[in-house]
């Protein structure tokens, strides 16, 4: 392993200078990580009890730092030459100064990275930082409705194996100082006035709108998971036949799209109210989120993966619920895809544009069958094969969401009369299927036929 350095710091066992390292990283404006396990020269020497470790660094980073740094570390554990070690990385946080708790904000609990060393820091920069700190954050500001409710987010974190408890606002710190809800309790309630927005255009400009959906009102849980559904199955497979093999081919890659839709979700500014949106066009995706790069970051470093959560307490909902994984891996898996050039900067967005891999055509139907169905029942058509129960539909459809299909899928198809019940006179039957009706039958062979004829088109 590399020696020590600003960004590295090396510990042979637990010891009790953690959170004075732990304060240094989170005051420095790159960062850093503390490995655990690693003797000074750098050889790994091993942890033997990880877990009990890993609870007590998790406890005492949680317990001992002002402001509070949850969302703003990560733990690992990492194994190096047969040896099982444990690595901390700490992102920039954006309340300096922090400060060791029992110490309070002064030159014996604050410190900075210098070097390959923690050193104090001094009473000018301390009074500097705490003039410039950020006071409306949305974990500082209020929330429009103190009536809400989060059965939502508890079903999401039961469905990774995680309970919240009945201090479960505070310990994700939804609440402010005067034990009110904040903005953040606000976009993860059930009901909220926040609606995120994905639109479709016909062409290469922001004229002919054939699709426009709001997902939101909800959970910024269950609405991020809805974008994600939706933009899944916009990122369409195109089949091109070569005279060796049927290749296949997304239009986006779907680990960088999806990093991509994420980091707009948690890292937007949400002080001003503005939701990120998302727009397909013929040729590209464009993906617009409110507030430009967080303060204190360069552009050189946001590309270098160095990262400044805006939103630290969201940022640790998602990564309770696996929605993002580490800090700073976002931006690294979108440029292996996209170069830098994809990002544009400025004074209050940030707008990522990925090109599709191959030029799309606005698919036909043939205007006598049923014109007005939707895009997404078009897609339930095309993947509807005998008779299908509807978890199998949603499986294929790629959807996780149950609620979301039903109203944008099953229900309207229903409707439409293109496809029926196997047991109409039951239909909460847990032996329902459902099959295509003759006009749905009609419907997919005209959009088959059109689809493969676009598909010559693009790929010939």
């Amino acid at each position: 392993m590399t020696s020590e350095n600003n960004r590295i710091e090396y510990k042979q066992l637990l010891t009790d200078d953690l959170e004075k390292e732990a304060v240094a990283f989170l005051n420095y404006q790159e960062g850093g990580v503390i490995y655990i396990g690693v003797h000074k020269s750098g050889t790994p020497i091993g942890v033997d009890d990880i877990d009990g470790n890993m609870l007590k660094i998790k406890d005492r980073l949680r317990n001992n730092i002002m402001p509070s740094c949850m969302g703003l570390f990560d733990m690992t554990v990492e194994n190096v030459d047969s040896k099982d070690i444990i690595k901390i990385t700490f992102a920039s946080g954006t309340e300096k100064p922090y400060y060791i708790k029992k110490q309070g904000m002064s030159e014996k609990g604050t410190f900075i990275r210098v070097g390959s060393a923690a050193e104090p820091m001094p009473t000018r920069m301390i009074e500097s930082l705490f003039a410039k700190r950020t006071r409306n954050s949305i974990g500082k500001i209020k929330s429009p409705n103190q009536n809400l409710t989060f059965e939502q987010l508890k079903i999401y974190y039961e469905s990774v194996g995680k309970t919240l408890n009945q201090q479960f606002a505070s310990n994700l710190e939804l609440i402010t100082e005067n034990d009110q809800y904040n903005y953040v309790a606000y976009l993860l309630a059930d009901i909220n006035g926040t609606s995120i927005k994905v639109a479709k255009y016909e062409g290469l400009d922001r004229v002919d709108l054939i699709e426009n959906n709001e997902y939101g009102y909800c959970s910024l849980i269950k609405a991020t998971k809805l974008v994600l559904d939706k933009i899944n199955i916009e990122n369409k497979t195109l089949a091109k036949i070569t005279p060796q093999e049927r290749e296949e081919k997304r239009l986006w890659n779907p680990v960088a799209l999806r990093e991509a839709v994420i980091n707009a979700i948690v890292h937007n500014d949400y002080t001003s109210e503005i939701p990120p949106k998302f727009e397909f066009f013929n040729d590209r995706i464009e993906i617009t989120s409110f507030g430009s790069l967080p303060q204190g970051i360069t552009e050189k470093e946001f590309f270098e993966g160095y990262s400044v959560p805006r939103n630290k307490e969201l940022m640790r909902v998602f990564r309770d619920l696996g929605l993002v994984e580490h800090l700073g891996s976002g931006v690294p898996r979108i440029l292996r895809s996209y170069g830098k050039d994809c990002f544009i900067f400025t004074e209050n967005f940030l707008r990522m544009t990925f090109p599709a891999s191959v030029k799309q055509v606005t698919p036909q139907v043939t205007p006598q069958v049923t014109p007005q169905v939707t895009p997404q029942v078009r897609e339930l058509i095309k993947i509807l094969d005998d008779e299908m129960n509807r978890q199998d539909m949603q499986g294929k459809l790629g959807l996780s969401d149950r609620e979301h299909f039903r109203l944008y899928y099953l229900k309207p198809a229903l409707e439409q009369g293109v496809i029926e019940m196997k047991i109409p006179d039951k239909p909460n039957s847990r032996l329902q299927k459902y099959r295509l009706t003759e006009k749905g039958k009609q419907l997919k062979k005209n959009t088959d036929i059109n689809f493969r004829n676009k598909e010559d088109e693009t790929t010939s």
